[in-house]
């Protein structure tokens, strides 16, 4: 669960928030909803660890995944299939040590290296990251398409698949423009 304890957020000498006390328990859907200014974005950016709060605490499970979408598609050029696969830290950064140890041919390194991605599924990265694409209705040739060329849905779609792509499960997710979930197709996501 995710404990909110006598929160007290500033920006600059306005207090956002101040005393605020919330627990979110597992399984819940819960919306923030506010005029701008009001701190939304802010809250999520102290659960994103991106800032610290002036007083009190937030908590919650370490062994949670995480995922968020940003406001905006950046202006890419990168493929949508390569975006999505770089938000798996872990892959991209088993890919990039693998790379150095071929250069190097250590095979050692190399053996390490195999093991570990094949314990992250690594193997089937581009298949999971075309089907998840897929399923939010991009076709076959927009896989390839870069970044820049999504706007609106299509972009937010990019950005929301890049989180899970490969993390497994992701116990909390948020967005801060959440008419794009009404826009999703609700078939692409499967449960289980």
């Amino acid at each position: 669960m995710i404990v909110f304890s006598s929160l007290q957020i500033r920006r600059g000498t306005r207090v956002l928030l101040d005393n605020a006390t919330a627990t979110i328990n597992p399984g819940q859907k819960v919306g923030l909803v506010g005029k701008n200014g009001c701190g939304k974005s802010t809250l999520l950016s102290l659960l994103k660890k991106e800032l610290s709060a002036d007083a009190g605490s937030v908590s919650l499970p370490a062994n949670w995944a995480m995922a968020w979408v940003n406001q905006e598609t950046p202006a890419l050029d990168v493929p949508a299939l390569e975006y999505v696969i770089d938000g798996d830290r872990e892959y991209r950064q088993l890919e990039s040590e693998l790379l150095v140890a071929n250069e190097k041919n250590d095979g050692h390194a190399i053996a390490t290296l195999h093991g570990k991605l094949d314990t992250i599924n690594a193997w089937t990265i581009r298949a999971r990251a075309a089907n998840l694409l897929s399923g939010l209705g991009f076709s076959q040739p927009q896989l390839t398409q870069p970044v820049r060329a999504f706007s609106g849905g299509s972009g937010a779609c990019a950005l929301i698949s890049r989180k899970p792509c490969c993390a497994g499960l992701i116990c909390c997710c948020w967005t801060s423009r959440p008419t794009i979930w009404i826009w999703m197709r609700s078939s692409g996501w499967k449960s289980g």
